[in-house]
């Protein structure tokens, strides 16, 4: 019983309070009416008494015949990418349809696509909208809620057309120029390497410029030397796979947004998964968010992409720190294998799983982003020193640092390998 009489207390005085308020004026009218003879009391019950029921099927006229046609060209982009939607209305019967507000519902952030408009007969109406996608994930578009009402405002009706579809956004990726891990070392590779015309960690010899060459591959200490522009040929690695391990575990990270530790991430594990893939290297990826997600190395763009949508979806939700991540999926890593794991753990006990594994032959990097220049009370300096100690290459990643810098060259880059890369 009390139930019931709260329903009917948010029916009257909440979803319908304008018509609660008429039906309350019209019973005062005809009681004034009836009691006193007044002309003024009987005219405006009469006015109510007639004008709710046109109000209410004029609202119910305007959502008859209506026609509404989406297009969506493109469900797949990359984060700063543009979404574009195509919204038609079409007024299929012969009356004029008055205050048409149309809705798109959608959970992209910044995209509007709200409209008020009025059609007359048989007339149509299109517009475009443009939402730039600032943020990485899957978004839900549609479907679209036509709402009218009555010119009193008494009565509003709300029919929705098509079905939901999902926008994936995949995580923006940055280009690294310089970008090193220690070599696998391959027995017999140097047999049976080729040259490419990708660039890859491998440079084997030098030729002169020639149009149409990139500047990045300009080889300047040559270039100083001989007088004349002259660029690096590379080579293909011929077996060794590359492994990108993300931290996802929700205790290491810290910050929100743009401004986390969780966007910074993705955004490395993409860049690197890149860098590798253009350079026709075999690119696996693992990591532990709601679930384990893993795509065996593999090279081309079908497969970067699997990798983007992983991504694209990850969410520092995970309860399985990197350490024990990587011991678990160790017997994934084959000798000479390269393994990059990117994490914002300030614990050191997870650095020790990288030493273990790279006692077996596999080779091993870390990018440390800086907890502490993300809003964290703990700096990476320790773990910075056990990856020192440990002999790990090393990069460390700030909140302030553009990443093409930052990772260019690691904290494992002594004065010795500088030069041997600087020779080829």
């Amino acid at each position: 019983m009390l139930e019931l009489a709260r329903e009917g207390w948010s029916l009257l005085f909440r979803r319908h309070l304008s018509l609660t308020a008429i039906t309350i004026i019209f019973f005062v009218c005809v009681v004034s009416a009836l009691s006193t003879g007044f002309w003024l009391p009987t005219r405006l019950a009469y006015m109510i008494l007639f004008g709710v029921p046109v109000a209410y099927y004029w609202a119910k006229a305007n959502t008859r015949n209506i026609e509404v046609t989406t297009e969506r060209p493109v469900d797949r982009l990359q984060e700063g990418q543009d979404f574009v939607e195509r919204i038609t209305v079409k007024n299929q019967g012969w009356f004029t349809k008055l205050w048409l507000e149309v809705e798109d519902s959608t959970n992209i952030p910044g995209h509007n696509a709200t409209r008020i408009i009025t059609l007359g007969p048989r007339e149509s109406k299109t517009w475009r909208t443009t939402t730039n996608c600032r943020r990485r994930g899957l978004f839900s578009v549609g479907p679209v809620r036509v709402t009218t009402g009555d010119p009193f405002g008494f009565f509003r009706y709300t029919n929705t057309y098509g079905r939901p579809q999902g926008v994936l956004v995949y995580p923006r990726a940055t280009e690294l120029p310089n970008f090193y891990v220690p070599p696998a070392h391959l027995p017999g590779e140097g047999r049976f390497r080729k040259r490419t015309h990708y660039v890859t960690p491998n440079a084997s010899a030098v030729r002169p410029y020639e149009p149409g060459d990139s500047f990045n591959r300009i080889h300047w200490p040559t270039t100083a030397r001989t007088g004349q522009l002259m660029v690096k040929l590379f080579e293909l690695d011929p077996a060794s796979d590359i492994w990108v391990i993300l931290d996802l575990d929700k205790s290491v990270h810290v910050g929100e947004g743009d401004d986390g530790t969780e966007e910074h991430s993705v955004r490395i594990a993409a860049s690197v998964a890149r860098f590798f893939l253009l350079a026709n290297r075999s690119v696996g990826f693992i990591s532990y968010g709601r679930r384990l997600f893993v795509e065996d190395a593999e090279r081309g763009a079908q497969h970067y992409t699997r990798i983007l949508e992983g991504l694209a979806l990850a969410k520092a939700e995970g309860d399985v720190d990197i350490g024990t991540l990587v011991t678990e999926e160790s017997k994934r890593f084959g000798r000479h294998t390269t393994v990059v794991v990117v994490t914002p753990s300030t614990e050191e006990e997870w650095v020790g799983s990288l030493q273990f594994i790279a006692q077996r032959g596999v080779k091993v990097a870390a990018v440390i982003l800086d907890a502490a220049t993300f809003g964290s009370t703990r700096n990476s300096l320790m773990v910075f020193g056990a990856l020192a100690a440990g002999d790990i290459y090393t990069y460390v990643v700030r909140r302030a640092d553009d990443l093409d810098t930052s990772l260019a060259y690691g904290s494992g880059t002594t004065s010795e390998t500088m030069a041997g890369r600087a020779e080829r």
